[in-house]
């Protein structure tokens, strides 16, 4: 399926064919070249949240360490979807819910957001001549 990004006018005009049975899921998958479950979380979205819930997000949002636990542990309990987590903890994607799982199950830490990489972690040291003629000799 598509991977556009699509407009406010185009996601409203594609919910408002959708309620007002206009045209069939099957047939608005076909005409805008979008995933059914793309068009139903746009439905849930202007549902919930009206036309700011389809805009895009120009800013991070923060999650603590505890509140993607937990959504984790939903999910891994076999009780919730990926799609009901996501609703329940207000978690713009499926994808972001998958990354975190994945590093859960890797025994990997999550932590807060924003509290990812330090300085230290960014800034290299200055490798010297000596050291570079080692490196090339093994």
């Amino acid at each position: 399926m598509s991977r556009r990004a699509r407009s406010l006018k185009e996601k409203i005009k594609i919910i408002n064919d959708f309620k007002n049975e206009t045209y069939s899921i099957s047939e608005l998958e076909s005409i805008y070249n979008t995933d059914n479950v793309t068009i139903y979380d746009w439905v849930y979205k202007f549902e919930r949240y009206g036309v700011e819930g389809l805009k895009e997000s120009s800013s991070w949002r923060k999650y603590s360490k505890e509140l993607k636990i937990q959504a984790v542990k939903d999910y891994l309990s076999g009780d919730f979807s990926l799609r009901e987590v996501t609703r329940k903890y207000e978690i713009p994607s499926t994808s972001t819910l998958r990354q975190w799982i994945k590093k859960y199950n890797g025994h990997r830490e999550l932590k807060d957001t924003g509290k990812g990489r330090s300085n230290s972690m960014t800034k290299g040291r200055k490798t010297t001549w000596k050291e570079l003629k080692l490196y090339k000799m093994h």
